[in-house]
């Protein structure tokens, strides 16, 4: 057994490894006593999670405290939703919809109630709805909700319906709850039947599920934690199990077949500290990798991507923490009886296969080369027509209440060909000056000559003037001051105008997004705050897009030291690197044409603004597991024989049946989620999977290995090395 200190930050892995196994009973103890604290507060994590995550510092959150502290509008809307049948007069059902607003507005948060009123189009034919205005955040109304829904409400003829933004946002996390139930209940069954398959015994196989679960339940207690710096975005409920499960399962398949391979030929101390010098490297190796993916979502100024980013973290760091210390106690402690409990016979003939499917991707590397690269670059092809928006109630399934409540109002009450965009024009000082005026009439009268404007609603329009001067002489007027004084404080409140623009385009429309945009960017004498859906829309997409490339540039660059340090080469980094990043690129053109074309079954959509981020740093650092082990085997195999060839078909026959089983392991957990409600859920499971489908087969069995035989010794070319060197994976 050789000592070497060439690898990750010169870590010493034989004295970990001692020190390991000196101590494994202490270790399992420890992280038992772990397990038992942070499962206490791992069951607290859904009532801390609430917001769908896209918040971020900008023009678009000041403009909306300034409405709520300056403009006295409401935090947050619930909408009731009314539907009587021919049976009930108009007069009853207007009786009845007043009588359940006036005990709704007795709740104490609700600031007021806009009553249904026929000239304000609140009542159409069946229709009519009421809006409960409150006073708290979206997040803070659990309790009003359930009380609103507990409501007594027995009328023939006449049902209510509850939405809005606070019943959507519960409803959400309701229902992630609910997918991550049954995602788990197909997942682990499943993968308890690939591990079974890939060891042929329950104590082997039961191993990894045991390692999953210790990974996903201290992760959730240690994430508890963050809450108290930072919004908990809902749908960490579901990426921390999405992510630990698989890549603990995933580590824990490849560190216990590697010490079976080792029990084979040494007794169980020597088996313990060579896995962990060997498979333990890797996957410390494959960790950081994956860490780094997800660090680089952090160069994203938004909530749901930090939340991601750090839960994926400490995920990550969990898991690997629990490969290298936990399960290499617990194997020291079970020894040969790892072995017990066989109810499958282990495949005589699978290491032959593997090996003849070696020799004949070696034998053609141009064909088996040009025919993946074809492959891929034929499932790429509609990542072109690729739509993204950011997920809203849509995103939830259709039996839930407050989706369909609020796709009928949307669809009755509202015009959703047009938008509104807010500005609250402000000056150092009151605004009820001349200068003043003028500055801000000039800048309505510029925002209504815009092709894009349907019309505009500001002090000047109320009250049919065009300039500050007119205003100032109406308020001189004693009788005129007093009828035109509660429009003026309407739309004026010390240094603050409030001018309310309409666009005839959607809110979620390029040239909505593009009309914000560019009128930020006008100068003007008064400093202008834009809000409005339009404006948070264009915020979302603008950070997202400005800022994702140079956290692409960072993971790239990252991983590529870490793995020309882990492989001493300069060339391998850079192929797995390409190869990972055209893998990910058809996997998206895949999820494009399954959810936008509706095919398989799927319910037809646009993909999720933060999918292509999310998908590109979860599965960048976890594809990359494959290829430190792969690259590790043969790596070990090279340095022994100095044959590349010889190396690449022996690490492709050891590591392909336990590759295979830990990427299908990997499929079934992230693919599980297919079969969920959420949408953005659902995508982001089966673009994990399909993107682990195609690394693992596609690029591990045949793009690898054709790349290795056609360059050779040139895979192992390094800056220092010198004739003779001889490294560690």
């Amino acid at each position: 057994m050789r000592n070497n200190k060439e690898g990750l930050m010169e870590v010493d892995m034989r004295t970990f490894s001692n020190l390991f196994y000196r101590y494994r009973k202490m270790i399992v103890a420890v992280w038992f006593f772990l397990i038992i604290i942070l499962s206490m507060f791992a069951v607290k994590l859904p009532s801390v999670l609430g917001g769908n995550g896209f918040e971020m510092e900008g023009s678009f959150k000041t403009t909306q405290k300034l409405l709520v502290d300056e403009f006295d509008m409401s935090q947050s809307q619930m909408i009731a939703l009314f539907k009587r049948d021919s049976r009930v007069s108009d007069a009853e059902f207007q009786s009845v919809i007043n009588t359940y607003l006036d005990e709704a507005s007795k709740l104490s948060s609700v600031s007021h109630v806009q009553m249904t009123v026929r000239e304000k189009g609140m009542i159409k034919e069946n229709l009519a709805y009421g809006l409960l205005h409150f006073d708290q955040e979206t997040t803070e109304l659990d309790e009003e909700i359930e009380v609103l829904r507990a409501m007594p409400f027995k009328k023939t003829g006449i049902t209510v319906q509850l939405t809005g933004d606070p019943i959507v946002v519960k409803d959400m996390n309701k229902a992630s709850q609910e997918d991550l139930a049954k995602a788990e209940a197909i997942g682990l069954p499943v993968a308890l039947v690939v591990l079974l398959l890939a060891f042929g015994g329950l104590i082997a196989a039961g191993i990894p599920l045991l390692i999953g679960i210790v990974t996903v339940v201290s992760s959730m207690g240690v994430v508890y934690f963050f809450h108290h710096f930072m919004n908990l975005s809902i749908f960490i409920l579901n990426i921390i199990p999405m992510i630990g499960l698989a890549l603990s399962i995933d580590f824990a398949l490849l560190f216990i077949n590697r010490f079976k391979e080792e029990l084979m030929k040494h007794d169980v101390e020597d088996a313990i500290k060579i896995t962990i010098q060997t498979a333990g490297r890797s996957v410390i190796f494959s960790g950081l990798c994956v860490f780094i993916g997800l660090a680089g979502m952090l160069f994203i100024d938004i909530d749901i991507f930090r939340n991601v980013a750090i839960g994926g973290m400490a995920v990550v760091f969990v898991s690997v923490l629990s490969a290298i210390t936990f399960l290499p106690a617990v194997l020291a402690l079970l020894g040969k009886k790892i072995n017990h409990l066989k109810v499958l016979p282990a495949s005589s003939d699978s290491e032959s296969k593997w090996r003849s499917f070696a020799h004949v991707v070696m034998k053609r590397p141009v064909l088996m080369a040009f025919v993946s690269l074809l492959i891929l670059l034929t499932a790429l092809i509609p990542i072109r027509d690729m739509k993204l928006e950011i997920p809203s109630a849509d995103a939830l399934p259709e039996s839930y209440e407050s989706r369909r409540a609020l796709e009928t109002f949307n669809r009755t009450f509202t015009d959703q060909n047009t938008s509104e965009v807010f500005l609250i024009l402000e000056n150092e000082n009151k605004i009820l000056e001349n200068e003043t005026l003028d500055q801000a009439a000039q800048i309505v009268n510029d925002i209504q000559d815009d092709d894009i404007v349907e019309n505009v609603d500001s002090v000047f329009t109320a009250l049919n003037i065009q300039t500050g001067d007119q205003l100032l002489e109406l308020l001189d007027q004693e009788q005129m001051k007093a009828k035109i004084q509660p429009v003026v404080d309407s739309f004026i409140r010390g240094k603050y105008m409030l001018v309310t623009a309409t666009l005839h385009t959607p809110s979620d429309s390029k040239e909505a997004k593009e009309w914000v945009r560019n009128l930020e960017k006008k100068e003007a004498d008064l400093v202008v705050h834009i809000g409005g859906y339009s404006k948070f829309e264009q915020e979302i997409f603008d950070e997202i897009f400005q800022k994702a490339p140079y956290g692409l540039l960072v993971v790239l660059v990252s991983t590529y030291l870490i793995l020309m340090i882990a492989f001493r080469s300069v060339l391998i980094p850079l192929k797995a690197i390409i190869m990972n990043v055209l893998s990910l690129s058809a996997s998206f053109g895949l999820l494009a044409w399954l959810f936008q074309g509706g095919h398989f079954g799927l319910t037809q959509s646009n993909i999720g603004l933060v999918l292509p981020v999310f998908v590109f740093s979860l599965v960048f650092g976890l594809s990359m597991d494959y290829e430190v082990f792969l690259i590790s085997r043969i790596h070990e195999v090279y340095q022994e024989t100095k044959d590349n060839d010889y190396a690449t078909v022996e690490g492709l026959t050891s590591t392909s049946k336990i590759i295979t089983s830990a990427a299908l392991i990997m499929i079934v957990v992230t693919g599980a989620f297919a079969f969920t409600g959420v949408t953005p859920v659902k995508q982001m499971g089966v673009g994990i999977a399909l993107a682990i489908f195609i690394d693992a087969t596609i690029v591990r069995m045949l793009l690898v290995p054709s790349l290795m035989k056609l360059l050779g010794d040139a895979n192992w070319w390094f800056f220092t090395r010198k004739k003779g060197e001889r490294n560690a994976a």
